[in-house]
């Protein structure tokens, strides 16, 4: 089999199929082309990891084949979380790749890189070159590069915990889903000790998903954590997808909360002890986000979807910390790279401080009713939001991220998948009746 690497390299990261779009072979060749285009920059070492799935550890080894065969070091940290990579990028000045699919299914697998201080790469910025440099064919160096491994478990568990204040936190009973998933592994080590009580959901690494997809931003992969809080009438609940990057809440009585208000919850905390920081938020979040920012005292800065952008945005504002809706939240001081654990941990944090309960902490945070985000399919995206934006020419807009019309009392965005054929639609409104009247009405430009 030919690696298919139009299909495989996507804006952010490497993902495809198991077996017909990506395999071993292709790995190798990824990881040399990988070595060559940070060998450029002077970099003489590779770190490499892995999550659960079963062809993670085949893909990874030829991965790190193919970088020593280019003359450059290979540092293997083995089984570890997305986050957990950045840090070991971070704090070791080192580029960086995981073998991961992240919330995919079984069957799939990818690669997400980073280069040195967890920096972000994308199409853009790396990611391209790589791909060329990968079709071209290997270009191996005399020498090869010095395999060794790493143990980093122990330096990550520290360094989230530096993020909160440990005799702040009180005993609190937490239930974790980490689906199979890598939350698996670094959820527990991050806990042990700690004056919280958790129940743990489906610990065993297994990339074979038997229990639910680890997607939790798809509501029906949260029941059993909901059922789970309920019946044990814990605290909170936390759904980690399968590389344990990102993480989603579920409040005392089992109703979810959004990103949007995740963000708004870690950002009121920070700007309760930094007062005057620059947040970042991207533009699908609920306007919750930038209101309670500038009741903090804090600077609101408002960017496209996608990790690579918000940490650009980050470099260049100084900004403390930002949030997506889709669950990832990004910290200054975790070498701008977005961690579910760090997050989790604030949000446990806060509700230390105070003891209303998650639902207390979201009710005066919850001031809008939002669609979620929808998805159309589109021949020609471009021309779709040409029709969009003239149907609403009258009220203001911005072309940040597709599409952006403010309305007053509503709001929508429009624009393109990174990684799909698709139009994504956010909309957000006063009441949820006023949301499913105006979704149908863009729904019907759209069509």
């Amino acid at each position: 089999m030919a690696t298919d690497y139009d299909a495989i390299f996507k804006a952010y990261d490497v993902r495809g199929t198991v077996g017909d779009q990506i395999d071993a072979d292709g790995a190798r060749a990824i990881g040399g082309a990988f070595a060559r285009f940070w060998a450029a920059s002077g970099s003489d070492t590779v770190l490499v990891g892995r999550d659960m799935r079963p062809e993670g550890e085949e893909l990874a080894a030829a991965f790190g084949d193919g970088v020593a065969d280019h003359g450059v070091n290979v540092v293997d940290v083995g089984l570890c979380a997305t986050d957990m990579l950045y840090f070991a990028s971070g704090s070791l000045d080192l580029p960086g790749a995981v073998f991961t699919a992240s919330h995919n299914p079984a069957g799939y697998n990818g690669i997400k890189m980073c280069g040195p201080g967890a920096a972000p790469i994308s199409a853009d910025t790396g990611l391209k070159a790589v791909k060329a440099m990968a079709v071209a064919g290997p270009d191996p160096a005399a020498a090869k590069g010095v395999r060794s491994t790493r143990d980093l478990l122990s330096g990550y568990v520290a360094h989230v915990r530096s993020f909160v204040d440990i005799d702040a936190l009180t005993p609190l009973l937490v239930v974790a889903d980490t689906a199979n998933g890598m939350g698996g592994l670094v959820v527990p080590a991050v806990f042990d000790g700690l004056p919280l009580v958790l129940d743990h959901l489906f610990p065993e690494l297994d990339g074979t998903f038997p229990n639910h997809p680890a997607d939790p931003l798809q509501p029906e992969n949260q029941r059993d954590l909901q059922e789970r809080v309920v019946a044990l009438g814990a605290d909170v609940g936390l759904a980690f997808d399968g590389d344990a990057d990102r993480v989603f809440l579920v409040d005392e009585t089992a109703r979810p909360v959004s990103g949007s208000l995740t963000t708004a919850i870690i950002a009121r905390s920070i700007l309760e002890s930094d007062p005057g920081a620059t947040v970042i938020h991207n533009l699908i979040c609920s306007r919750t986000v930038p209101e309670v920012i500038a009741e903090g005292g804090g600077t609101a800065v408002r960017t496209r979807v996608g990790h690579s952008y918000i940490k650009q945005v980050m470099a260049e504002s100084g900004a403390v910390f930002g949030g997506e809706h889709s669950g990832h939240y990004y910290f200054r001081d975790n070498f701008r790279a977005d961690s579910g654990l760090i997050a989790a941990l604030m949000v446990l944090e806060a509700l230390s401080r105070h003891p209303t309960g998650l639902s207390g902490l979201v009710s005066s945070l919850d001031r809008y009713a939002a669609s979620g985000e929808l998805n159309f399919a589109a021949g020609n995206a471009g021309a779709v939001i040409q029709k969009v934006a003239a149907a609403y020419s009258d009220a203001p807009q911005d072309r940040l991220d597709g599409l952006t019309v403010d309305l007053g009392d509503w709001w929508f965005n429009l624009r393109s998948s990174n990684t799909e054929p698709l139009l994504r639609l956010n909309l957000e409104a006063r009441s949820a009746d006023e949301v499913d009247r105006r979704v149908a009405e863009v729904q019907t430009l759209i069509a």
